[in-house]
């Protein structure tokens, strides 16, 4: 490190701002200050990751007085439950691994912050707190004394911050710029004009190209530089380093050429490749934020919400489709999908989707709920008072809370290559240089340059997010909705499908139910429609919608058992409703039929028998699934009425297990993993989210119900059930693109590393290529993805 640097920021530290402290130097007391805040609680490490890391902090005087107004802070918290608060800040300062540590660390400067997530893409950072040991004020300054200021606009609090980093456009304008007049003035070089006047000029017109040549290689080529230079301190050799090494020695062999009289240097090609290279990265941000957009401006989430009509019936809507003032009715289980005001007498309510707790808060009729919040126990009525969030529900379902119990990060073929490619490319480039040296210095420098810039790998770098991202985007269209590109990738090597099957397999659209026993009268007709009202069970969905009664009653005491059934009070009666173990009955369920079994008052009353039907074309994908090799099982927490039924239709060797319950789905999935399987599970939600957690891709069928599954990797519109296999056959042709473009970018990387060892090709002519085979492959890669995914069946 420089010794004249400060230890915390890295700005100069001059005889004038110089402060020694702990055998340190710091440029100003901010800096001083932060270092002993940080040295106070053991939190030194930040230093290790990252040298000279941090920002100056800046005065604030009063800047943040504002986030003493209560309806100022409301607008900014995302959630506000009794002593727990969450906000998400922008921090333009978040940069390296340094930052998101120390920010993830910030409980330990003041204990009332209960947790940091930061997005480093974003610079985001979302900070769980409680309210009565520390406010948003609080916060802020405490994150202002660190150096890490965030940005809080009021007026555009709810627009995501520009993602396109402005000074982007500056340095892009700024290369062009020296760009466009550096070739004007290079001209007369170009056509070896020989004239008096010419001759006269030739040397101010040349120092004038290197003055116009500094901005270009120290304000817009500086990303590549400092980049390049975190790379080694760090020793992950990235793609930087290469391209910020050819503009070093670009610039090194003009500056000697015009300083010595020896030429006119290449500080054209130098700007041309400056100014392209941005261009490449402004293209690649541009087509970034058009695939996120386009997955957010769709209904990215296929889930509907029960519409209370003012004629008092009950209309399922997607959750889109919401507005402020309408009432919802919200079973057991059930997620919250907008802010809203409690109409019913009392709910219990689990935030645990928000904030990780479990414990259900009882909230009181005039109370208000929050998004993503989850009824426990009888249905409630709610009144919406704003629309649904997109951006809310999908930063949910990214919540760090739902992700894999095994570490499933993808690894990237990216990050591979790079790690292997950089340093070969550089010991290719100091033996060439070598070996002409002795032929001649000249000629050594034009074929050291050519390699570094023909060899950029920006095409490398592009391949897998593009190819990647285009496919979650072909996929969203056709109803199936990825939580990330790493789930492509993990589809690709899927070898064994997990079914679940009561709403799974079989259809919650169509069904025959018929009644067995002891005649019911219309009281308790209508007492088991009221327990089940509450209930997102499909079979206890297709029993509400059968029986007629019309009297709405709630329940006195109301339990549901996953995997089991509903046990409650009603009218003065206990009721048992669901599988026969749990009313005591004998299973007498039939071919294709499965029952929902009846006690009143501890007696067994009788069976509502639901005749499945399984969704259209299940036999086709399960033919076509077998035929491609994969692993089929079916899990069900049914009895094995249906077994014989299941045999006949599906191929020889599916696997069948019933009665599972939740947990035993799960470690059924989990056995399968430690027997080397790469499973996938395809379930509705309800009872399999342990299992969909635990597999390698989980797959949350959805078929007009609002059960939302964060812990899922995708959402599968019930729709599209049938289309599951083109999705797998998709998903490995999408890595097979990725596999190609490789072949492609290092075959012309080999070829053109070839021709400039040899010295036929010129700076100018490998600063025009690199742009040119970027934009190429970018082009494949998009249009033999959308060819793969036009053919999808």
């Amino acid at each position: 490190m420089d010794k004249k640097a400060c230890f915390h920021c890295g700005n100069s530290v001059t005889a004038f701002n110089r402060i020694d402290y702990d055998e340190k130097m710091f440029c100003c007391n901010g800096c001083k200050t932060v270092y002993e805040i940080f040295n106070e609680n053991d939190l030194t490490c930040y230093y290790d990751l990252e040298s000279t890391p941090g920002a100056t902090p800046e005065e604030i005087n009063g800047k943040y007085d504002f986030l003493s107004n209560p309806d100022i802070v409301s607008k900014l918290l995302e959630f506000n439950e009794g002593d727990t608060a969450i906000v998400s800040l922008y921090i333009p300062h978040i940069h390296c691994s340094s930052c998101i540590w120390i920010l993830e660390n910030l409980h330990k400067l003041n204990p009332g912050v209960y947790r940091v997530l930061v997005n480093f893409p974003e610079k985001k950072a979302t900070i769980t707190f409680n309210t009565e040991a520390i406010d948003l004020k609080e916060i802020v300054l405490l994150l202002c004394r660190i150096g890490y200021e965030p940005y809080i606009s009021l007026k555009n609090y709810e627009e995501k911050p520009n993602s396109i980093d402005r000074s982007l456009i500056y340095k892009i304008g700024v290369a062009f710029f020296c760009y466009g007049n550096v070739m004007m003035l290079s001209f007369p070089e170009y056509f070896n004009i020989d004239d008096i006047w010419m001759d006269q000029y030739k040397n101010f017109f040349r120092w004038l190209i290197l003055f116009l040549s500094l901005p270009v290689f120290f304000y817009s080529a500086s990303p590549y530089h400092k980049a390049a230079w975190t790379g080694i301190k760090t020793k992950n050799y990235t793609i930087d380093i290469p391209m910020s090494l050819g503009i070093i020695v670009m610039f090194i062999r003009s500056t000697v050429d015009i300083v010595f009289d020896l030429g006119p240097g290449f500080f054209d090609s130098m700007t041309m490749l400056v100014f392209f290279m941005l261009l490449g990265k402004l293209f690649q941000q541009r087509t970034y934020n058009f695939l996120s957009f386009e997955r957010d401006y769709k209904s990215y989430f296929p889930i509907a919400i029960t519409k209370l009509t003012k004629q008092g019936t009950e209309e399922p809507i997607q959750v889109y489709d919401v507005e402020q003032g309408d009432r919802l009715l919200i079973r057991n289980q059930e997620l919250l999908p907008v802010d809203s005001i409690l109409l019913s007498e009392r709910a219990f309510i689990d935030y645990s989707f928000v904030t990780g707790e479990a414990i259900p808060v009882e909230k009181k009729s005039g109370d208000k709920l929050f998004a993503g919040g989850k009824q426990m126990g009888e249905a409630v009525e709610v009144e919406a008072i704003n629309k649904v969030s997109q951006s809310y529900l999908t930063q949910l379902w990214s919540n760090e809370v739902f992700q894999k119990r095994v570490d499933l990060k993808y690894k990237t073929i990216t990050d591979t290559v790079s790690h292997y490619f950089t340093p070969a490319l550089l010991t290719i480039a100091v033996l060439a240089f070598t070996g002409w040296a002795f032929v001649d210095l000249n000629s050594a420098f034009n074929v050291v340059t050519a390699i570094l810039i023909v060899a950029c790998p920006c095409a490398l770098a592009l391949t897998a997010p593009f190819t990647l991202g285009n496919a979650i985007r072909i996929l969203g269209r056709k109803k199936f909705f990825l939580k990330n590109v790493t789930v492509v990738e993990q589809m690709a090597k899927v070898d064994t499908l997990v079914f679940d099957k009561t709403g799974t397999i079989t259809t919650n659209a169509q069904s025959t139910i018929q009644y067995e026993g002891v005649e019911l009268d219309k009281e308790q007709q209508a007492d088991i429609k009221n327990m089940v009202r509450a209930s997102n069970h499909p079979l206890s969905r297709k029993l509400y919608a059968f029986l007629q009664a019309k009297v709405v009653i709630k329940p006195t005491q109301f339990e549901e058992i996953a995997g089991k059934g509903i046990v409650g009070e009603i009218n003065g009666k206990d009721y048992k409703i669901g599988s026969a173990t749990l009313v005591g009955a004998k299973v007498t369920e039939r071919l294709n039929e499965t029952a929902v079994y009846i006690a009143i008052d501890g007696q067994y009353v009788g069976k509502f028998i639901f005749e499945n039907h399984y969704r259209p074309g299940l036999e086709e994908l399960f033919k076509g699934l077998s035929q491609h090799h994969y692993k089929l099982i079916i899990l069900s927490g049914d009895n094995e009425g249906e077994k014989a039924y299941l045999e006949s239709v599906l191929p020889p060797g599916t696997a069948l297990a019933f009665n599972q319950k939740p947990e035993e789905k799960l470690e059924y999935v989990k056995a399968l993993q430690d027997k080397g399987g790469n499973v996938m599970m395809i379930g509705d939600g309800l009872n399999d989210a342990g299992a969909l957690a635990q597999s390698n891709v989980g797959v949350s069928v959805s078929e007009n119900v609002n059960v939302f599954t964060p812990a899922s990797d995708a959402i599968l519109d019930a729709s599209v059930f049938d289309q599951l296999l083109g999705y797998l056959q998709f998903s490995k042709q999408s890595v097979k693109v990725i596999k190609i473009s490789y072949v492609l970018a290092l075959t012309y990387n080999v070829i053109g590393i070839t021709v400039s060892i040899m010295n036929m090709m010129s700076p100018l002519l490998a600063a025009i290529l690199m742009p040119i085979s970027t934009f190429t492959i970018i082009s494949f890669v998009t249009l033999l993805t959308n060819y793969y995914g036009k053919k999808i069946k």
